[in-house]
């Protein structure tokens, strides 16, 4: 039976909110859904209310739209993603499923996509501090390096890597403990120096605990001329995000917060890069677990040249666990979402009401 009604979920406090306690962009999409003649119902987000919303939403809702972002759970994302996971088997359709927020959204998620074309062949993921220890003084050693934490936003917990003096390299050799390297990180483009093993101390937080890793990725210099993000409603590119970093010579961030200025394109000003990737897409959702893509995430990437010397992509990194767009409200964005869960929730097949709904 089709309800016709949509649950949309949200995470109390956060930045992320408006004075309504709500996020700019979770409104917008219910009352989009309501000038199509549905109806929606937000709720926010509790680990003690779990089996409250379990039950309210179970028979009464279609499908559940994920606007939490994880940071703003007080005893993270774990037992929230249970409570999403139950209610896909009570029988609501997952905007998006927690399993596909966790591979699309997980940094190893570019080591997964290693032989596609979009990730250089020398990315890795570290899971252990073992491994960490035997691989990073090694590929530090080829070059300048970007070490990436998980679960990080806005630049948090990413560093650009570089060594102070390349007379310390040997070739073919990892570079020693005591080499001296000069470190940024992205959430404000500040820069540190330390000798290699006490920064990589520091960098095993990023590996210990759940979900911990790191992705570590060569650095691109082209950076500098910006990255280019494709926002998606699920298979369909809605605008291109040209960031380019702040002035300055160790600026490489490409966040607001750094001082990074954004220009807003069209994707077929982008036709190259967007057919690309959209040609792509199956390959890259089956190499990242065959699931169904994020009802509204981005994909990053970062100009190179190939070995033509012609311009390419790379992939820097998938968002997709609370993508936000108040910037473009008034171009639509949200009739668009709308109108992608309408499609998403008819395009099912139908679905036996749970035992004891009402």
């Amino acid at each position: 039976m089709l309800h016709q009604r949509i649950l949309f979920m949200e995470a109390e406090g956060g930045t992320d909110k408006w004075l309504d306690g709500h996020r700019r962009d979770t409104q917008p999409i219910v009352f989009a859904l309501k000038t199509f003649g549905w109806d929606a119902e937000v709720l926010y987000y509790r680990d003690e209310w779990k089996d409250q919303i379990i039950e309210h939403a179970t028979g009464r809702f279609d499908a559940y739209v994920s606007r939490v972002n994880p940071g703003n759970l007080k005893n993270g994302e774990a037992q929230y993603f249970e409570t999403l996971r139950e209610l896909t088997n009570r029988g609501l359709l997952g905007m998006s499923h927690p399993d596909a927020m966790q591979s699309f959204g997980a940094k190893d998620a570019l080591v997964k996509l290693v032989e596609s074309d979009f990730v250089p062949d020398d990315t890795y993921a570290y899971y252990t501090v073992e491994e960490f220890r035997a691989q990073f003084p090694k590929s530090l050693a080829g070059g300048e390096r970007v070490l990436k934490q998980n679960r990080g936003s806005t630049g948090s917990g990413i560093w650009r890597v570089h060594v102070e003096d390349r007379s310390v390299v040997a070739e073919g050799e990892a570079l020693p403990l005591t080499t001296w390297v000069k470190c940024t990180e992205a959430v404000d483009n500040h820069v540190e120096f330390h000798q290699l093993g006490d920064f990589m101390t520091f960098c095993e937080q990023y590996i210990v605990g759940e979900n911990g890793m790191l992705v570590d990725m060569r650095f691109l210099p082209r950076i500098r001329e910006g990255e280019v993000r494709l926002l998606m409603v699920g298979n369909q590119p809605i605008f291109v995000v040209h960031k380019k970093p702040a002035d300055g010579e160790d600026s490489f961030s490409a966040t607001l917060f750094s001082g990074a200025v954004y220009t807003y394109d069209k994707p077929e000003l982008w036709s190259g890069l967007v057919d690309k990737f959209l040609e792509q897409l199956p390959s890259i959702r089956e190499r990242l677990g065959g699931h169904d893509t994020p009802l509204i995430w981005t994909a990053d990437f970062i100009l190179d040249w190939d070995e033509n010397g012609d311009d390419t992509y790379i992939l820097g990194e998938f968002n997709c666990s609370c993508v936000g767009f108040t910037s473009h409200l008034d171009q639509g964005i949200q009739e668009k979402v709308a109108k992608e869960i309408i499609r998403l929730v008819e395009s099912r097949k139908p679905v036996p009401e749970p035992a004891g709904s009402a």
